[in-house]
């Protein structure tokens, strides 16, 4: 739907017949800027300023609304941004923000660019961007799903789409880490609850008719070496907290 901000409709207002022509050219030789007010919105522009394309402005804005797009949700948004990569980065590039292509799995994918550090900083901060730091039950079950993932790539090949888990099968491997409390539906429940949190995040769907659940492609991105490898010494750290059982038996 084309915009009142890229067409402006206004009729400029009608010259007083007591203003000569001559007055007229002497107020566009002082510099006066020629204007025009958006109907309904009170909202003045400059006539003669050429915007940005529709279709990039359009891609920019759902990049900074979901921070992803996927060729398999948003076919003809995700062809704008990777075609037009270059010019959807020069808008972000004020925002310090960059989007990322990963084609072979079809995505495209902000991310902060990196600062630099200040004395009084320690890590980096966004003010368009808030960091969401998952626990550690979380990053588990995130960590085993990325398996998962990885697997169904190496038996289908990487970009292959529907790596689909079920339900079940992911609450012995997380009982593997956190124990098992005793209770088969309390296991369960907890399972549901950290998927329902990791969709939040964008990284399965829903569970579908048969509980199962799919492993969505950016999984292998937000779980990179590095995150895993914190995660590692985050175990590490909990595991040297914890009271050695042989010493507790004595």
């Amino acid at each position: 739907m084309t915009s009142i901000f890229d067409e402006p409709t206004a009729q400029p207002p009608e010259k007083p017949p007591h203003l000569s022509e001559k007055s007229s050219e002497n107020n566009h030789a002082e510099g006066s800027i020629p204007q025009v007010i958006a109907p309904d919105v009170g909202v003045v522009g400059v006539v003669g300023v050429e915007r940005t394309d529709r279709r990039l402005r359009d891609t920019a804005q759902q990049l900074l609304n979901t921070g992803l797009l996927e060729q398999t949700l948003k076919p003809n948004v995700y062809r704008v941004a990777v075609v037009n990569l270059e010019a959807i980065n020069a808008i972000l590039e004020p925002l310090d923000l960059q989007a990322q292509v990963d084609d072979i799995r079809g995505l495209v994918f902000l991310k902060v660019v990196a600062a630099e550090k200040t004395e009084e900083q320690d890590d980096w901060s966004h003010p368009l961007v808030r960091k969401q730091r998952l626990t550690l039950e979380q990053s588990l079950l995130v960590a085993i799903l990325r398996q998962y993932f990885v697997n169904y790539e190496q038996d289908s090949g990487v970009g292959a789409a529907d790596a689909v888990v079920a339900i079940d099968e992911l609450v012995p491997q997380l009982q593997l880490y956190l124990g098992d409390s005793g209770s088969e539906s309390k296991e369960r429940n907890r399972m549901i609850t950290l998927l329902d949190q990791l969709k939040g995040h964008g990284l399965v769907t829903a569970p579908d008719s048969h509980d199962r659940v799919t492993i969505r492609p950016v999984i292998a991105h937000l779980a990179n070496p590095e995150n895993l490898q914190a995660l590692l010494n985050g175990l590490r750290e909990q595991a040297d907290g914890q009271p050695d059982d042989s010493a507790r038996e004595e």
